[in-house]
């Protein structure tokens, strides 16, 4: 009596001599095109229609209106600290509700170098770390066209805008380019 693995392998021969070459060549594992495309697999429909929000939103109707955005996140980096810090306002909110909580977020995680959070008449906001031109305290901040800002300030002087423009008189003058546009004029 023969073993099922003899009877296995003489099944498979029996096949083997069947197929030809060029059916061979083009089959996976022994399947032909005509039959891979009969098998087609089951997948399910986790998301029926991923577009069906958009073409809700398009529709101009009234009861159908796009998400309104409500508040922003901004980041701001603070002078002389790692990494901004990020705080999400509101789109009302003004540039000195953003100093004060800026101050709030960067007493709350701890960050160095320490600096006093309470006064925030001595912080001044500005577009970016080149900048010396300050942003008004009243302006909000949906109308300021930038969700990253740089914070200057806190030095024991009574404004901001004088410390920001003392330290880079300071760095100016420390390399010598004041005094090489002072030649120029």
């Amino acid at each position: 009596m023969s073993s099922p693995v003899k009877n296995n392998r003489r099944i498979h021969d029996d096949k083997a001599k069947k197929l030809k070459l060029s059916d061979k060549a083009s089959s996976f594992h022994g399947r032909t095109p005509e039959t891979m495309a009969v098998a087609k697999l089951h997948r399910p429909r986790t998301v029926p229609d991923l577009l069906a929000g958009r073409r809700l939103a398009g529709v101009s109707s009234p009861e159908v209106k796009p998400a309104k955005l409500t508040k922003l996140l901004l980041n701001v980096t603070v002078q002389r600290s790692l990494g901004p810090v990020m705080v999400i306002m509101s789109l009302e909110s003004t540039v000195g509700e953003l100093i004060a909580a800026v101050l709030r977020q960067y007493a709350k995680e701890g960050r160095r170098p320490i600096i006093d959070t309470n006064n925030t008449a001595a912080f001044d906001l500005h577009y970016s770390q080149f900048s010396l031109e300050s942003l008004e305290r009243g302006e909000k901040l949906i109308d300021l066209g930038s969700r990253n800002f740089f914070m200057c300030g806190g030095g024991g002087v009574t404004t901001a805008t004088a410390t920001c423009w003392k330290e880079a008189e300071k760095g100016a003058t420390k390399n010598g380019w004041l005094k090489f546009m002072d030649f120029l004029f």
